[in-house]
């Protein structure tokens, strides 16, 4: 398998939009989370890596995939790591730069969508570039900086994550913050607008999950 430093990793859950395909990059590896292959597969998309415990995945999708040319790599049932989470660690210890996930979320198990969110702002992936893209939305973690593109009335939130985020500066929303602190638990940060693309957002110190919905989705 050749290694980018870019992975695209899939996770399982309900199916996402096919114009999600159009913001992958052709640089890249491509893992999926067990059950994720579906998502995958859906999308049209073949896979380099298989990870976690493969009681999600349906086996002829497992055959089809590795007749493909995808590798695997099974983890016990009973493991202290979601599937998600080992298919990040797959990603590291492949060298990647940058991780984007796509799917990850389900009405039947809320308590994995949450999860997953946290998931992407651990400090232990501080390192990475990290990039969601779920039910149409575009979730990124901020600790430094970071550009939102998006379209004019596109919905935007903005939530702290692990403890306060001090100095968090926005350019192009519609109520911008200028060296605020935003606190874990608070929603002063949930439902601003854009009003003039793209959307900068700079955190002095600490973590900030953005989520970006699109004007339709809303």
């Amino acid at each position: 398998m050749v290694v980018s430093p870019i992975a695209v990793i899939f996770a399982g859950g309900d199916p996402e939009p096919p114009a999600v395909r159009t913001r992958l990059p052709d640089d890249r590896v491509v893992i999926a989370a067990d059950s994720g292959l579906h998502t995958a597969a859906a999308l049209g998309i073949r896979v380099d890596l298989i990870v976690g415990d493969l009681d999600s995945a349906a086996p002829e999708a497992m055959t089809r995939a590795i007749h493909g040319g995808a590798t695997v790599e099974r983890h016990p049932t009973d493991k202290d790591a979601t599937d998600l989470e080992l298919a990040i660690d797959a990603a590291v210890e492949r060298g990647v730069e940058r991780v984007i996930l796509i799917g990850g979320a389900s009405l039947d198990r809320i308590d994995h969508f949450m999860a997953n969110a946290l998931l992407l702002a651990s400090p232990r992936f501080a390192a990475l570039t990290i990039e969601w893209f779920v039910q149409g939305a575009h979730v990124i973690p901020i600790r430094n900086t970071a550009t939102i593109p998006g379209d004019p009335g596109d919905l935007v939130t903005l939530l702290a994550v692990g403890g306060p985020a001090t100095g968090v500066t926005t350019r192009g929303l519609q109520w911008p913050l200028a060296g605020d602190t935003l606190e874990p638990g608070s929603t002063r940060g949930v439902s601003n607008v854009i009003d003039r693309p793209p959307v900068t957002v700079d955190v002095a110190a600490g973590t900030v999950l953005a989520i970006h919905l699109q004007e339709e989705s809303a």
